[in-house]
């Protein structure tokens, strides 16, 4: 990671490694689906330990889930100090990736052989996040949203409500 890579407290830039993770998951997503992939949604970015400058970065990724034409690629980030050796977990991520035709028209992709229990343990939490983000959408941003219904539980917060 270069200096021109840091934010003001001289750590690699969150933004930046966000990018490079997007184009982790562009080529991750193409390769499985043989075809152009746009980004549909990044869930669950934990930044876990700063990345320093002059430290080398190893980015892995996987396909942990596909649907009929999105994938959900893995990422996870590592660092490595060169003088040390010693190597730590920064990030994980997962990036929502849509395979489309020649005309922007969502492409059918092809399935995932889960050949381990990790593999199979991976694809399984996709679908609870997945899951958890529909009941989520529908609870909150349905019809039948009731304000009375969460008021109370806003009283634990540090808020203040004026309606």
């Amino acid at each position: 990671m270069l200096p021109s890579h840091a934010n003001f407290s001289g750590k690699i830039h969150g933004g930046y490694v966000l990018n490079l993770m997007d184009q982790i998951a562009f080529s991750c997503a193409s390769k499985h689906s043989s075809t152009y992939c746009v980004t549909a949604s990044v869930d669950t970015v934990d930044f876990l330990n700063p990345i320093e400058v002059g430290e080398l970065v190893t980015m892995k990724a996987c396909i942990n889930y596909v649907g009929k034409t999105s994938m959900v690629v893995g990422i996870r980030v590592e660092s490595q100090n060169i003088q040390s050796g010693k190597v730590n977990h920064c990030n994980s991520s997962y990036f929502t990736m849509v395979a489309k035709d020649q005309n922007g028209i969502g492409k059918q992709v092809p399935g995932l052989i889960i050949n381990s229990e990790i593999e199979m343990r991976r694809f399984l939490k996709a679908t609870k996040r997945i899951e958890m983000k529909r009941k989520r959408q529908d609870e909150f941003d349905g019809e039948n949203f009731l304000i009375q219904k969460y008021i109370k539980d806003l009283e634990f917060y540090n808020v203040k409500i004026n309606l």
